[in-house]
């Protein structure tokens, strides 16, 4: 640790202390283990503690290339790199409206709703409730979507939107013209040497992967099949959830972003895409404070904690999990739980804060 301390221009000892804020909450039974990868300086360090399963007969530590459920983190891992890959190739405009290429999506009153609207929920859409209980196919699902009405007006409300990222993930998977998880195989993951990011991850490598929810309705917990029930029903892959990846491929993902869009001389995203996309895209809400894709420094949804800088940004994933970026102390953040392994009543909220705190807190050099 001293090693990696050193080279990250941290306190060996306080990254001691944040290690144990986290080893506090598998202690308490809070969570069943996380894994958490930290960078900063070029040099990343990683810790594991506690389980990826529990109730199993053979034990499954958690361990630094434990795979996770990262939810939501999908929206920004995959889904908003390739609509910015698309803006930058001339294929789109933010402002453009969704249903130039949808022309379903013009109905119920959705004409004005433009992709900008979908990267920042601010859009209108909210959620179908149950949508993934009614047995559709993913097709029948998505035209659902589609075609749905309102909720609010558009740029009136921001309101976190699933429903948006779901035809963001269409029109990526459109506009490239082929399957969401190619595109992102071949656009991110292996430019980025994502080597174990995936939808859908096959059976081999179920005993690498962190365990979800249990359901009533299934004879063990979810386990290397997606967790988020719309995503499921669909088939795994969304635009909205569905991805599976490790603390270190989200954390070569999150150095890409601190870099300005290049990651160790390779070019991904330009600085002017990084640029638009961490800065502010809902000005006047008091609480609703968005990039493209990311939630700022005081969004109601912020898990930055007291030190992070005003210019961090990150996003967080239902099962438990977060990466954070912060450009002003040049530091990344990745911290994957599976809480909700142990009921989805159980809370991260608080844990992240304290342990970006404490994180922060190791600086030696700012």
């Amino acid at each position: 640790m001293e090693e990696a301390a050193s080279q990250m221009g941290m306190d060996a000892d306080r990254l001691r202390l944040a290690l144990e804020v986290v080893a506090r909450e598998v202690k308490t039974g809070e969570i069943p283990g996380a894994v958490v990868s930290v960078g900063r300086n070029g040099a990343w360090f990683e810790h594991a503690v506690g389980e990826a399963v529990l109730g199993e007969k053979d034990p499954h530590p958690a361990a630094p290339d434990t795979i996770y459920d990262c939810a939501s983190l999908t929206k920004v891992v995959v889904t908003l790199p390739l609509i910015l890959m698309l803006l930058e190739e001339g294929r789109l405009r933010l402002d453009d409206h969704v249903h130039h290429f949808l022309p379903e999506f013009a109905e119920q009153g959705k004409a004005s709703v433009s992709i900008r609207h979908l990267l920042s929920h601010t859009s209108g859409l909210i959620s179908i409730p149950q949508l993934h209980s009614r047995g559709w196919s993913k097709e029948q699902m998505l035209d659902a979507i589609l075609r749905k009405p309102l909720d609010y007006e558009p740029e009136t409300q921001v309101v976190y939107s699933d429903l948006g990222y779901i035809v963001l993930g269409h029109l990526a998977a459109l506009l490239f013209d082929e399957p969401l998880e190619e595109a992102a195989r071949s656009r991110v993951f292996e430019p980025l040497g994502m080597i174990d990011s995936r939808f859908c991850p096959p059976t081999a490598l179920k005993p690498r992967i962190a365990a979800t929810e249990r359901y009533p309705s299934e004879s063990g917990p979810r386990w290397g099949i997606v967790h988020d029930e719309n995503a499921h029903a669909m088939g795994g892959v969304c635009g909205h959830a569905g991805l599976f990846s490790t603390a270190r491929d989200l954390s070569r993902y999150a150095a890409l972003w601190l870099g300005g869009g290049k990651l160790k001389g390779r070019r991904l995203l330009s600085a002017a895409s990084v640029q638009l996309a961490t800065s502010l895209q809902t000005p006047g809400f008091a609480s609703g404070k968005r990039g493209l894709g990311w939630v700022l420094k005081g969004d109601k949804f912020d898990a930055s904690g007291d030190l992070l800088s005003q210019t961090s940004y990150g996003h967080t994933g239902f099962t438990g999990t977060s990466l954070y970026i912060d450009p002003l102390h040049r530091l990344t953040v990745v911290l994957l739980t599976n809480r909700v392994h142990l009921g989805r009543e159980k809370s991260v909220v608080r844990l992240r804060a304290l342990f970006h705190n404490a994180i922060c807190a190791a600086l030696i050099d700012s």
